[in-house]
């Protein structure tokens, strides 16, 4: 309701003022610190001087105090605007204090009695705003559950430090706040959702870090939001963990233009982002040409070839990892050169001693790390017995010498003398000159490949197994060209044999639209991380790469991180598109009558009617879309999608549409900034995006049939708007509409 229609408007709007004055005072006093702190690095940076340790010192704690500062006023200032966004009234068992808990993205502390004033939402006592009720309500704290009362919840929308609306509630979902921030309108970048956070997305936020989880999300149910909340909820409150230590993978990079400002309004800056492919050239060390997977897609959604797909799936199994792991343990076993460690003719170390340490006592080590291990033995074994093995060639030349002195003096006797010194002085020179580079001659002997150079080999050696799949990505590997099933056993290989880069710093991993990752994908980032420490998000209704992906959560968890070793939670709420769009879709994905494929569940905002219009032809098509854009710019919709099944009928609809004067731009999933407003984009391309109106281009039984991969297509299309949907078609209309 208006702010000012509310009992309480007077006392919350002095409440308002007070919070944002203590702010700007806090602010203020954080600036005169800061100032000081940036003096005293500006000098100890100037008078640097590198022997003064003392000095060092100082200036790596200022410019940490400088960092953490500076970092802290600029999350603050963005509270200017707006501190808070709710209210809790709470009151423990057993208490008779009333604890008035206001929740914002911010933490502030006042100093004189150290009370809270505004409550980070990432804070323990918070989820009582989430999941908790009117009446009993208990949260969970490092000082064990806490229970007692919540007397009264309480929404705002502040703008501008105002007060414009004040929502008492009892649950978060399904009342007029939400309502509101669901039926605004859609601009170029994923927002925060810290306000309108609901129960079941609470509790993937805030689930343990340290236990694999896997999500499987309905369309709308915030999967991607939700897993850049839960990024900045785990970095609140994991101590021992920075930004750098968590990874995003995204879909494409266009995907991570489109969240690219969630995090940083959340505070958080400087985690990775990337995407699978640009992952795996990073850490197999070279950028190699990789084939764009979204033209084998094309290809298998126009001619259903089972031979590509058979292919795919196996490349992408654990099956094929296997394969690998025994060409693995080929290369283990010639690793080593079969030739004992020894200086002069002195034995040091057995070859079967040294292969016993590397295929038994380090065979949880990457083979070079692994080989440093053994260099190491081998040093200290030089170390030991050296000067053993120059005494014992002493003592040897010493018995000789005594031999030599027992004879009559001669020259014969005299000249034996001399050589048996000079052979004697000369071998023990040859023990200390061989002695200082023996450990590096012996490993030098130790060649390892290069990734590719590895790959290639796997892929001609035992040709009676998996041949059409070797024959055919040898073909590939030899033209340069791969695959993005072969980035698994590239990384995997590469990770084996040389472990990772020692300012490797992962280690927790986000995946969104993790459906679409293989099993083996899963395997490799779990081994390069060495833990298992995920966040898994996807949803199987939209598996378009089911072909190489994961049709079942359970079976593929089980195998990646054993039975019963991971959380499994559903988002099975969608919040993102009305009742009227969300049926639709439902009956589109329920046409495939698979279990496995959870339906959605709208959240309570009507719209208007899904339109489902039957054209002539394209061109007519193409007229009533311009026609409905002019209505929606005016309407005030910001954000409007074409959609077509594949880039080959984008690029017919863009020349049509650049036909009648309007030049509209093709989304193809390489581009670095999404900048909104109106888009032509595959279908291929649309998961994890939204847009205020949607226009399927062409929806007829000639475009997408009924078989599985086209039902998920046309399923995640409709699924994208946020408030219209208009399907269009020429012909027979597609049998799910």
């Amino acid at each position: 309701m208006p702010a000012t229609d509310h009992p309480d408007y007077k006392n919350e709007v002095k409440r308002l003022n007070y919070t944002v004055e203590y702010l700007k005072n806090h602010i203020e006093n954080l600036q005169g610190k800061k100032g000081k702190i940036d003096k005293d690095v500006n000098y100890g940076t100037k008078h640097y001087n590198e022997e003064n340790t003392e000095q060092f010192n100082e200036l790596m704690i200022n410019q940490s105090v400088q960092e953490t500062l500076s970092e802290k006023l600029k999350n603050l200032k963005k509270g200017l605007s707006k501190p808070y966004f709710a209210r809790v009234d709470f009151a423990e068992d057993k208490s008779n204090v009333l604890q008035m808990l206001y929740i914002g993205k911010i933490s502030l502390i006042r100093e004189k009695d150290q009370k809270p004033i505004i409550i980070d939402w990432r804070a323990p006592i918070a989820t009582l705003y989430y999941d908790g009720r009117i009446g009993d309500a208990n949260f969970d704290c490092p000082e064990g559950n806490i229970k007692g009362k919540i007397k009264l919840k309480r929404q705002y929308i502040i703008k501008e430090a105002k007060l414009l609306e004040i929502y008492d509630i009892d649950v978060t979902a399904n009342d007029e706040f939400l309502q509101a921030a669901l039926g605004s309108n859609k601009d170029n970048r994923l927002k925060d959702i810290v306000s309108t956070i609901q129960s079941e997305q609470n509790k993937v936020i805030r689930a343990d870090m340290w236990r694999p989880l896997v999500v499987q999300g309905a369309a709308g149910g915030g999967k991607t939001t939700i897993a850049l909340h839960r990024i900045a909820y785990l970095l609140y409150n994991e101590k021992s963990m920075k930004p750098e230590n968590f990874m995003i993978i995204a879909p494409n990079r266009f995907f991570l233009s489109y969240i690219s400002e969630v995090l940083p309004d959340l505070g958080v800056e400087n985690v990775v982002q990337t995407t699978y492919e640009d992952f795996a050239m990073k850490i197999i060390g070279k950028r190699i040409k990789v084939k764009n997977p979204y033209d084998k897609l094309c290809l298998i959604i126009k001619n259903k070839d089972k031979s590509l797909i058979n292919i795919s799936k196996f490349k992408s199994s654990l099956k094929y990892k296997n394969l690998i792991d025994e060409y693995i343990s080929f290369i283990e076993s010639e690793f080593i050169p079969k030739e004992d460690f020894k200086v002069e003719n002195f034995v040091l170390v057995k070859y079967d001693d040294i292969n016993s340490l590397f295929i038994k006592d380090y065979k949880d080590m990457p083979m070079m790390k692994r080989v440093n291990e053994i260099k190491k033995t081998l040093r200290n074994e030089l170390d030991r017995k050296e000067e053993p093995i120059i005494e014992s060639l002493e003592e040897f030349y010493e018995s000789k010498l005594n031999d030599v002195r027992k004879m009559e003096d001669s020259p014969e006797r005299r000249k034996k003398v001399i050589k048996i010194t000079f052979e004697r002085d000369f071998r023990i020179q040859k023990v200390k000159k061989k002695s200082k580079t023996a450990v590096d001659d012996y490993v030098s002997k130790i060649c390892a490949l290069l990734p590719i150079e590895y790959y290639e080999d796997f892929l001609k050696k035992n040709k009676n197994k998996a041949r059409k799949v070797k024959a055919e990505t040898l073909k590939n590997v030899q033209e340069g060209t791969f695959e993005i099933e072969d980035l698994a056993p590239l990384m995997y290989l590469k990770y084996m044999v040389y472990g990772n880069d020692k300012k490797f710093k992962i280690r927790h991993v986000v995946i969104d639209e993790a459906q679409d990752l293989s099993p083996f994908q899963l395997f490799v980032i779990k081994k390069i991380i060495r833990g298992d420490s995920f966040t898994i998000l996807g949803d199987l209704c939209q598996g378009i790469y089911s072909y190489r992906g994961i049709n079942d959560w359970n079976g593929v968890s089980d195998e990646v991180f054993g039975e019963d070793n991971y959380s499994f939670l559903t988002l099975k709420q969608s919040y993102r598109t009305t009742i009227e769009i969300m049926d639709a879709a439902n009956k589109v994905i329920g046409f495939l009558k698979d279990p496995k494929l959870p339906q959605s569940k709208p959240v309570i905002r009507h719209g208007e009617p899904v339109h489902v219009i039957k054209k002539s032809n394209i061109d007519d098509v193409v007229k009533d879309i311009s026609e409905k854009i002019l209505k929606l710019e005016s309407e005030g919709f910001k954000s409007a999608a074409i959609i077509c099944k594949d880039m080959n009928e984008c690029k017919r609809i863009k020349a049509k549409f650049k036909k009648c004067g309007n030049d509209i731009r093709i989304i193809n999933g390489s581009e670095n900034d999404y900048t909104g407003g109106l888009s032509i984009i595959p279908s291929y391309l649309v998961k994890g995006l939204e847009f205020d109106a949607v226009f399927i281009a062409d929806a007829s039984s000639k475009k997408y049939s009924t078989d599985p991969l086209d039902v998920k297509l046309l399923y995640i299309s409709m699924t994208r708007p946020l408030h219209r949907l208009n399907i269009y078609y020429v012909g027979e209309k597609a049998e799910m509409l």
